[in-house]
């Protein structure tokens, strides 16, 4: 019996430290410095933005495929969004998996997962790719929105740069046994961002 009692203690010790050493490893990641440093194989229902971008066209709703999108309600966007990070601090960084939320102007865009881990060692930088799929109908219902768009597609084609709020939040998990509990908040990283960014 005594034996059984300290077996446990044992494995509840060893699951405890575990879990600090996340948390420790989480908090490292709060101080790290964040940044979007490009955006791959966009597309807006089916069309390649860049190809927009050198046919020089900055209306929106002049994108094939948005009219039938508008007619089924479901106009797919879909990227591919590369996170640097960057850790200044002298401890790991490191997450198991997170849950992420876009917004754009401070208007929630689209959301979703990164199932992968990530580690940062003390002093260095890796880059994460975030794959966004979501359906915008809504906001290419939203006129301001459109004109958001295609001024910022605009400054990209006529070299008049265009700068907006991208909000990017991170809700990090932490293992625990076999399963993942999620970090009881979101870590928030405000960046402006260039339209050079889709160039």
């Amino acid at each position: 019996m005594k034996k059984l009692l300290l077996a446990c203690f044992v494995i509840l010790g060893l699951g405890s430290c575990g879990i600090n050493k996340q948390a420790q490893q989480i908090k490292a990641l709060e101080n790290c410095d964040y940044r979007i440093s490009d955006v791959d194989r966009v597309t807006i229902a089916g069309s390649d933005v860049k190809k927009i971008i050198e046919g020089k066209t900055t209306e929106a709703m002049s994108i094939p495929g948005i009219a039938l999108g508008l007619l089924r309600k479901d106009i797919p966007l879909r990227a591919q969004l590369n996170l640097e990070i960057t850790n200044p601090t002298n401890a790991l960084a490191a997450i198991n998996n997170f849950d992420y939320i876009v917004l754009i102007n401070k208007k929630e865009v689209f959301n979703g997962a990164v199932n992968q881990s990530v580690n940062i060692g003390a002093g260095q930088a890796v880059k994460v790719p975030v794959q966004i799929n979501a359906n915008i109908y809504q906001f290419l219902t939203d006129n301001k929105m459109i004109d958001d768009i295609g001024a910022f597609i605009g400054g990209a084609t006529n070299g008049k740069e265009q700068k907006g709020l991208v909000t990017l939040k991170i809700r990090p998990s932490i293992k625990v046994g076999n399963g993942l509990v999620k970090y009881p908040g979101y870590i928030t990283i405000d960046k402006e961002v260039s339209s050079k960014i889709l160039l």
